[in-house]
């Protein structure tokens, strides 16, 4: 299971609250973490960013594995609460590529592209420390398979698809 972040920034066309993000106000986010509902969070790209523990406390409770698509301040939130958690950083093709994919988007400010590009060489030089296995997404499929063989070997067999 994929689980649904919680962010302050604003929907991007077509995202859908409560399927893509759950689009939060940065009052209630704020609250949020002051209550310990989320299971990560962060900033990032000026914006918060986190991992509701309603999000993954059924699907865990019911045997499935659940995704996080999270940073490298999460991913080490997430190994503090989860020893056992399979971490698996994934790098872009090459740091050009990165940038191309980013500006492609066409969503975010130039400035705001290059705060992110600064921040990924630092987390890019930093993951491999951190996380168990890390991967290079140059082939959709590929990784994904990849993925699927990670995750089925450090937990079970999970089905593919």
């Amino acid at each position: 299971m994929f689980s649904v972040s919680a962010t302050t920034r604003e929907p991007r066309p077509g995202e859908r609250d409560g399927v893509d993000y759950h689009f939060l106000d940065a009052d209630r986010f704020k609250q949020m973490i002051e209550h310990r509902e989320f299971v990560e969070w962060a900033t990032y790209g000026g914006n918060l960013y986190g991992t509701p523990i309603a999000s993954i406390e059924d699907a865990r409770a019911s045997g499935e594995v659940v995704i996080l698509d999270i940073e490298l301040d999460g991913a080490r939130q997430v190994r503090a609460l989860f020893p056992d958690a399979l971490l698996i950083w994934v790098n872009p093709p090459s740091f050009s590529e990165l940038e191309r994919r980013l500006i492609e988007r066409d969503d975010t400010e130039p400035v705001a592209v290059q705060r992110r590009l600064e921040r990924a060489r630092e987390d890019i030089a930093l993951a491999p420390a951190l996380f168990d296995e890390v991967l290079v997404n140059d082939d959709v499929d590929r990784i994904a398979r990849q993925i699927h063989e990670l995750v089925s070997s450090h937990f079970h067999s999970v089905p593919f698809g």
